[in-house]
């Protein structure tokens, strides 16, 4: 299962759950993101031809973060740009989530591993404004 959390026509979040499965290779973001997500599935026997990465200067304006759940469960609460907070959604062992846009919370609801990856290096505090989740009545979709 693949989903894609939108608001206002800006894309917030992809969920890729840990059962989703399609030959081939599949990516989920738009060519214009500073990070890409693909799943990637090849039988047997396939051979990737080896090579290098070019040297291509990029220009990061936002960070976006994809998570790798290796175990646990854990609610992902998103906000919009305005700090409004608009649903939630239940992550579990083996989903993956790229973050993109908007703003999100997390609330572990079981011992987590999670493995994050996002473009560096961190700038601290300078990479986030932090805020109080003002949130009245949970809308989790699944």
């Amino acid at each position: 299962m693949l989903k894609k959390i939108t608001h206002n026509n800006e894309l917030q979040a992809i969920i890729i759950s840990n059962n989703f499965n399609k030959d081939g290779i599949h990516f989920f973001t738009p060519d214009e993101f500073s990070q890409q997500l693909a799943f990637m599935k090849h039988p047997e026997g396939k051979k990737i031809q080896a090579h290098v990465h070019n040297s291509v200067p990029r220009e990061v304006e936002y960070t976006q973060e994809v998570l790798f759940i290796r175990k646990g469960k854990v609610r992902v609460d998103f906000f919009d740009n305005e700090q409004n907070y608009l649903e939630s959604y239940i992550l579990e062992t083996g989903d993956v989530i790229m973050l993109a846009h908007g703003g999100h919370s997390f609330e572990i609801l079981e011992e987590t591993e999670m493995i994050e990856v996002k473009q560096g290096p961190y700038a601290g505090e300078k990479d986030k404004t932090r805020f109080d989740a003002n949130i009245n009545e949970l809308k989790i979709t699944k």
